[in-house]
């Protein structure tokens, strides 16, 4: 597959980039350097005049989601277009179970503050105009992250966005919707739980029992993503609920069809949704930004003949026609990760906290991945792979260094 080399001059301008083969040859003869090995990055020795340097304009195009989000580089050039860079930013899916650890503590610690007087709504970083909740604003400056890294490799003259308009009420209701019908609650009660105890008149969808307190299940439960939605609930009794618990789904179509309910996931829809202004305010301040659409993009596609991905949509986005042979580049796996570093142990034998690494078996298979842990007592390590495997005290003898952690991942 095709990759291809990010180039500044000595005096640090963004020129076009080129193929890697060509970047080897110029280091090889003396006049570039190497200063970033993934992605590679070389410095030219000489500085380029003004009127050697091609201007043709460079494209970004940006198909954003909540768990990955497709980024492209593409030059607009004298013939036709040429593709430089695509990848995927793989989004952080952990922020809300970490903020939740964190409410708890803290909840903790003031209880236990008895000389404390009693403070009720002083959160005030939650009720300022225009806050972004904290899991949606970190994909959003996650983007921000990799954009502004480009920016410092190539230059970036355009930026074409997906504008993303989701209905979640058609999306929850199954059908479009009246003016008027987005302002009627599909609850019958404010409380969810009595709503559907009300709707299966206090009976076991289950058992068809009537006496006693019960019990609102979710069908598909929230820790798999499904909704808290009245379409999502069913009346149970305790027996029944704690029969059913850890085995949702062998239980899920039948629930469906008793209260004709429906799985809908939301969540990645509203993710998208919400800051999606904070977004294009940030973009704009990089470079000129344009809005596209899902459906023009996915019938370019098919046009083109290009396979659905991320990555592809795009390349698409930059809206210059491209061969199926000009988008098989190399496709990067990209994660930002958390500033803060919580590693205990700073350097063992010349390994660092999340470099990324290759560990060797002795039976050949390779693994690369970054590390999450090391232990100096027993030089071991813990890893985590591409894949998401995690590899646990290993020893580092067999282990390869490729390059240290820098902010990004670059897979």
């Amino acid at each position: 597959m095709t990759e291809f080399c990010f180039v500044l001059d000595a005096s640090g301008k963004r020129l076009s980039p080129t193929k890697v083969n060509k970047a080897w040859y110029l280091i090889r003869k003396n006049k570039a350097e190497q200063i970033n090995k993934i992605p590679m990055v070389i410095q030219l020795y000489k500085t380029v005049e003004v009127d050697e340097i091609d201007e043709t304009p460079i494209y970004l195009g940006i198909d954003d989601g909540s768990r990955f989000t497709g980024m492209a580089l593409v030059q607009d050039g004298k013939t036709k277009a040429k593709p430089l860079f695509k990848g995927e930013i793989e989004h952080r899916q952990d922020v809300k179970d970490k903020m939740d650890v964190r409410r708890g503590y803290r909840r903790y610690k003031r209880s236990h503050k008895k000389y404390r007087i009693k403070r009720f709504n002083n959160r005030s970083s939650s009720k300022r105009k225009g806050r972004i909740a904290p899991s949606i604003k970190q994909k959003k400056e996650a983007t921000l992250r990799v954009v502004k890294q480009l920016n410092k490799w190539c230059r970036i003259n355009q930026i074409f966005l997906e504008d993303v308009q989701i209905d979640i009420a058609s999306l929850t209701e199954g059908k479009k919707l009246y003016k008027w019908q987005y302002q009627q609650s599909n609850r019958l009660d404010e409380n969810l739980r009595k709503a559907c105890v009300l709707r299966d008149h206090n009976r076991c969808q289950k058992c068809g029992k009537t006496k006693g307190k019960m019990e609102a299940h979710h069908i598909t439960p929230r820790r798999l993503g499904g909704s808290h939605s009245i379409y999502n609930l069913i009346t149970l009794c305790p027996s029944c609920h704690h029969e059913v618990t850890g085995k949702e789904m062998e239980y899920a179509e039948i629930f469906y069809q008793l209260i004709k309910g429906k799985t809908i996931f939301t969540r990645d829809a509203m993710h998208v949704m919400q800051g999606k202004n904070y977004l294009r305010t940030e973009l704009k301040s990089i470079a000129p930004l344009d809005l596209a659409f899902g459906g023009d993009t996915a019938n370019k596609r098919i046009d083109w003949g290009i396979d659905k991905t991320h990555a592809n949509d795009a390349l698409v986005l930059c809206d210059l026609e491209i061969s199926i042979k000009q988008s098989q580049l190399r496709s990067w796996i990209i994660k930002p990760m958390r500033r803060k570093n919580k590693a205990n142990t700073d350097l063992v034998d010349g390994f660092k906290h999340r470099d990324y690494v290759c560990y060797t078996k002795r039976n050949g298979n390779q693994y690369f991945g970054y590390i999450t842990a090391l232990y100096p007592e027993k030089k071991q390590f813990n890893m985590t792979t591409i894949d998401g495997n995690v590899l646990k005290r290993y020893g580092l003898k067999s282990l390869t260094l490729l390059w240290r952690f820098n902010k990004i991942y670059w897979f």
